[in-house]
């Protein structure tokens, strides 16, 4: 008999996290940091949410999905969690653009951006300057009409190539799109174009070691293979939670599921006001995606002109909807070199391609289909990238394909969305408190999760949150 995840739980803790992506790991740190007793519950076996890892025969780790993240994570990393965590974050210098309006390589920073917007893309220089301070400038307390669209029409009017050069990589890193708020842009953007793109070197594996190192120091209790059923309500504040069919006492929760589902399946609407309800129910979720692994055999090494992050599409423009598409033209690869991800024994070569899809192309496939397309999915990619690595298919060593429906499994978050909800979440996750006293929620909710940063910063807001309503319950 496997033991038992929940050997020795305690009855009851100050708070109870559950789910252990960044923002959920990162809200248990500090709260244990500050005194609390926390119990941190992960469904899965292992800590990270989508950053995370999964190891295959033959001596294959995979990141399960691309890590790019602004400059700021050095600072939050090496404040809230510890300066070994900081010093391993690396800057991705060569970042590469191909399609058919343009082919470029820069470094993804302010001063690269404005010299491209300049003299290769022939911009007024006031023009870059004045929409650069405009971004920088922008919080989420500002006008919420204004389209990303009509943001690139004030500078820009007609220039879909210069569209397309700032939006592709913000689509990669929270999933904006050009009728969001521009505002979901602006402030995303401004934060990579302060330094440009940085990554966690040694890879997930690792800095998932050194999280779980961090946790145990600080105390807090960490059960994986740890399953919420339901939060537990009573009078208007939270009570408890069941997790694996035992019940466990608590002051207070953070939740880092999905925010629909934390709302609507764990706790039930019918303990919201009907107005608040209606308001969760209407959330919009962002889009998922799907994921092609690449490994190379031991010894085939990857031309390192390759770049770091390649954003690659064959559509003459940049469209939203072509992005998620099933009829793949635009791809963005992650190069994992030796010294990005070092593996042992032998030095190995990964490439992870990924692609913003929609679940519901993949949702209700019959199972032999579903193989089909998972294997057309993984011959299109390699017809794609040998492009960029001639001879890809005798350089390989293994592939395999992950799609929205691998999301959602894994995730449970609903149709498999990578980036949580569109951005009317953020107020709907934010007030949960003055709906239930004692419910917190610290997951994926428009522009305050642009990835990793996103999720720490979010993870640390509602960590103080919670602290506040704890010490004051003890007055």
């Amino acid at each position: 008999m496997p033991a038992d995840p929940l050997e020795n739980l305690r009855q009851s803790y100050d708070v109870v996290v559950i789910g252990a992506g960044l923002g959920g790991l990162t809200a248990a740190n500090t709260l244990a940091r500050a005194g609390h007793s926390v119990l941190l519950l992960e469904q899965l076996h292992k800590l990270g949410g989508l950053a995370t890892w999964f190891r295959r025969p033959g001596g294959h780790v995979f990141d399960v999905s691309l890590h790019g993240f602004p400059v700021g994570m050095i600072k939050s990393c090496r404040r809230y969690w510890s300066r070994e965590i900081a010093d391993s974050i690396v800057q991705l210098k060569n970042i590469r653009f191909d399609n058919p309006m343009f082919s470029l390589t820069t470094s993804v920073d302010r001063d690269d951006f404005t010299k491209l917007l300049i003299e290769k893309f022939q911009i007024p220089a006031e023009t870059v300057n004045e929409f650069f301070d405009t971004a920088r400038g922008m919080n989420f307390y500002d006008d919420q009409a204004t389209t990303t669209r009509q943001l690139f029409e004030r500078y820009f009017p007609g220039r879909e190539d210069v569209v397309r050069l700032l939006m592709e990589p913000i689509t990669y890193a929270n999933g904006s799109t050009l009728e969001d708020p521009a505002l979901t842009y602006g402030i995303v953007f401004s934060n990579f174009m302060s330094k440009g793109v940085f990554t966690f070197q040694g890879g997930t594996d690792r800095l998932i070691s050194l999280v779980k190192k961090e946790l145990a120091a600080n105390g807090v209790d960490v059960r994986a293979l740890a399953d919420v059923e339901k939060i537990h309500v009573d009078r208007g504040r939270v009570t408890g939670v069941t997790v694996n069919g035992r019940e466990v006492r608590t002051r207070a929760i953070v939740s880092n599921a999905n925010l629909k589902s934390t709302i609507l399946n764990l706790v039930g609407r019918g303990h919201f006001d009907r107005d608040f309800a209606d308001q969760a129910e209407a959330v919009r979720l962002n889009n998922s995606s799907a994921q092609v692994y690449m490994a190379m055999k031991p010894g085939a090494m990857i031309d390192e002109s390759c770049g770091d992050l390649l954003f690659s599409s064959t559509a003459p423009t940049f469209r939203t909807d072509m992005l998620l598409s099933r009829d793949i033209t635009s791809r963005t690869y992650s190069f994992y070199y030796p010294k990005t991800r070092p593996q042992q024994p032998q030095p190995r070569c990964v490439i992870v391609s990924s692609t913003n899809a929609n679940y519901a192309d993949w949702a209700e496939l019959p199972e032999p289909e579903y193989r089909r397309s998972k294997e057309n999915l993984a011959e299109t990619t390699l017809d794609a990238i040998e492009k960029y690595v001639p001879d890809i298919r005798d350089k390989l060593d293994y592939i395999e394909c992950a799609t929205p429906r691998t999301f959602q499994r894994y995730t449970k978050h609903l149709d498999g969305a990578s980036f949580g909800t569109k951005f009317e979440g953020l107020a709907v996750s934010r007030a949960l408190p003055e709906q239930i006293a004692g419910l917190y929620h610290a997951g994926s909710v428009g522009i305050i999760m642009s990835g990793w940063l996103g999720a720490v910063n979010y993870g640390v807001i509602v960590a103080n949150d919670v602290d506040a309503y704890l010490m004051k319950g003890e007055r």
